[in-house]
């Protein structure tokens, strides 16, 4: 629905509005994103951009034909395929064009599924929690420093050089729904 501003004033505030854009989102980031189906996530708060993500998870699995349910606790997302599966949710992060997945901690669940977004694709791994042990990989870092801090970490890698260890667990979503389709057999 188009809906027409026609108190002047507003309008005023609008097209102000409109030229102060740059200053806080970017060109680079306009620009990319521009015409993107996932641009309107880049607007969202964090907390919700991490609820989209599951939705998004979640929808996507279902229609893939997996059974979908919710979580038996609060370690991880949802179920499927009978799975407890905690989503994490990246979109690309414009100035450096990486991928962070956040939050990554030590909890009840059997799967990380990593949910990576372009302006014009989308990139998935279905990792086994084992993989995510603090002692592998690497590139899984602390994310808050101090002692208290040890407990959650994050996984950032450039969107077009994911890290080789990543590699058995997916990259697309059809290799991923692939994945879930041989857990679930087993």
């Amino acid at each position: 629905m188009n809906r027409i501003i026609t108190d002047p004033e507003v309008a005023y505030l609008a097209a102000l509005a409109g030229t102060l854009q740059a200053d806080y989102i970017g060109d680079k980031e306009t620009s990319m994103w521009r015409g993107s189906p996932f641009y309107w996530i880049k607007s969202r708060p964090s907390r919700q951009i991490g609820s989209i993500g599951e939705a998004l998870a979640a929808g996507w699995a279902a229609s893939k034909g997996f059974d979908v349910q919710r979580p038996l606790n609060s370690d991880h997302d949802r179920r499927i395929a009978g799975l407890k599966v905690e989503v994490k949710f990246s979109t690309l992060w414009t100035d450096s064009e990486i991928f962070k997945f956040q939050q990554l901690r030590d909890q009840d669940y059997d799967y990380a599924l990593l949910l990576g977004v372009s302006p014009f694709d989308a990139q998935a791994w279905f990792v086994p929690k084992a993989e995510l042990s603090y002692n592998r990989p690497p590139s899984l870092v602390p994310q808050h420093g101090g002692a208290a801090g040890r407990d959650t970490r994050w996984l950032s890698f450039a969107a077009t050089n994911p890290p080789t260890w990543l590699d058995e667990f997916g990259g697309r979503l059809s290799r991923v729904r692939e994945l879930i389709q041989d857990v679930a057999l087993n």
